[in-house]
């Protein structure tokens, strides 16, 4: 079974269509290369805002009047603006156990993680995406996806072929963006923003750990997590530091 890693939660085979169209920004190799240096705030949204449209056009994403959205929507009704960020939340179909963040604030839970977890523990693994964003973790990873695309697209001009990035760099991109992962301190950060969101709302943080739990009945020995902490670890950390 391929995997993917996305946000620093498990996301198996989905089969998502994932073509980033970034096309009516990208404007060049070397140009491109000096913007991802200096991509400002909405640069960055935009961007993002381009990638998740894409993700929702192509994938199996629920009507607001789905079960799973409306209890997404009863669950995030009070958060829609959090901690100076203007949020967006939403269900993808999906029978396996994920959610990721994008850098302009949307936030994707699959329904196969919301049929596992009570509501709390969702909102643990939401406090944990919203960390990714305020603390620029998406952003980072966004930047260095389009640092790769204008890499990508400088060589093939300098090869005399610049016509050619048009069919080739939208893959790149998305591959850049899908395999990013987060360092085992990003991790760690966006869990305690996960608690420290849940203890600001009166929300119990003693779902962060069982959540956490859950995710580590995937497999904490997989290789996927090499890179991550796994979640049996991350959940005795939080319990330790949070005396829960």
């Amino acid at each position: 079974m391929t995997r993917i890693l996305v946000a620093g939660i498990i996301l198996l085979n989905v089969n998502l269509a994932i073509a980033l169209d970034l096309s009516k920004i990208s404007i060049g190799g070397a140009t491109d290369a000096a913007k991802a240096v200096t991509l400002s705030n909405e640069d960055v949204r935009a961007l993002s805002l381009e990638a998740i449209k894409q993700y929702d056009s192509q994938n199996n994403l629920a009507s607001a009047d789905n079960k799973y959205s409306k209890r997404l929507a009863r669950l995030t009704k009070k958060h829609v603006t959090e901690d100076g960020l203007d949020l967006n939340f939403r269900v993808y179909l999906v029978d396996s156990m994920n959610a990721f963040a994008t850098a302009d604030g949307s936030i994707r839970v699959f329904a196969g993680l919301m049929d596992k977890m009570s509501d709390e523990e969702l909102l643990f693994v939401i406090g944990h995406e919203i960390g990714h964003v305020k603390l620029e973790h998406t952003k980072a990873k966004l930047k260095t996806a389009y640092l790769a695309s204008a890499a990508r697209k400088s060589t093939v001009a300098s090869g005399g072929t610049a016509g050619l990035i048009a069919s080739t760099e939208l893959g790149g991109m998305a591959e850049s963006m899908v395999n990013a992962t987060y360092s085992r301190k990003e991790e760690s950060n966006s869990d305690r923003y996960g608690v420290e969101f849940m203890k600001r709302y009166g929300y119990d943080p003693a779902k962060a750990v069982s959540a956490l739990e859950i995710l580590a009945e995937l497999g904490d020995s997989s290789s996927l997590l090499a890179s991550h902490p796994a979640p049996s670890k991350r959940a005795k950390a939080i319990a330790k530091k949070y005396k829960i």
